[in-house]
């Protein structure tokens, strides 16, 4: 079967013809899953640019560990991808510094209270948004807990933390959000 007349839905073939280097095939299988594994990588990393090259490193990643790849059906290759793309999102922002932020930093948003309508007010880019402008622990647990359904113990050993470190985080990086559509809600009245 040649690559060229291949549908990118045969995934296991292309899967075994990238185990063998084919260039076609990885290039199928980058250009099936390449947007909306960007859009992974900018719900974790803001900026455009780190997004791209982490996404790079992601599909490197993915591509030179293939081998070791088993495939289990339908589905099971972007979860492969979609969980070396989130590892790679966590290893960037553990570089930055300081990843979490302590609790008498964050005292001002907790009481944050905001109307019910704001968020349906808002686009899915400006929501994308705020969730970008959360400090990069907020937004890592956040991300891991409500997109990546990770509980809290997963989260913890995914980012080196306590169980309870991680429920804190979430806790405040709610807070911040409805302390910022609070906000957002000001400037649209």
């Amino acid at each position: 079967m040649k690559i060229e007349a291949l549908n990118s839905a045969d995934e296991q073939y292309l899967v075994k013809c990238c185990q063998n280097n084919n260039s076609q095939a990885q290039k199928m299988l980058y250009d099936k899953y390449v947007q909306s594994m960007m859009v992974l990588c900018l719900r974790y990393i803001p900026g455009p640019e780190d997004a791209k090259e982490v996404l790079m490193d992601g599909f490197c990643n993915f591509f030179k560990h293939i081998g070791t790849f088993t495939y289990q059906g339908e589905g099971s290759v972007k979860a492969w991808l979609k969980k070396i793309l989130v590892n790679q999102c966590l290893m960037h922002l553990r570089k930055r510094q300081p990843f979490f932020i302590q609790a008498k930093e964050i005292s001002d948003y907790e009481a944050a209270e905001t109307d019910e309508d704001v968020l349906g007010q808002l686009t899915a880019k400006e929501i994308l948004l705020l969730v970008h402008s959360l400090p990069d622990g907020y937004r890592a647990v956040f991300n891991l807990y409500v997109f990546e359904g990770k509980n809290h113990r997963e989260i913890g050993e995914l980012l080196g933390i306590s169980e309870n470190t991680s429920k804190s985080q979430l806790h405040r990086a709610r807070a911040l959000l409805k302390e910022k559509l609070f906000q957002e809600a000001k400037m649209n009245y």
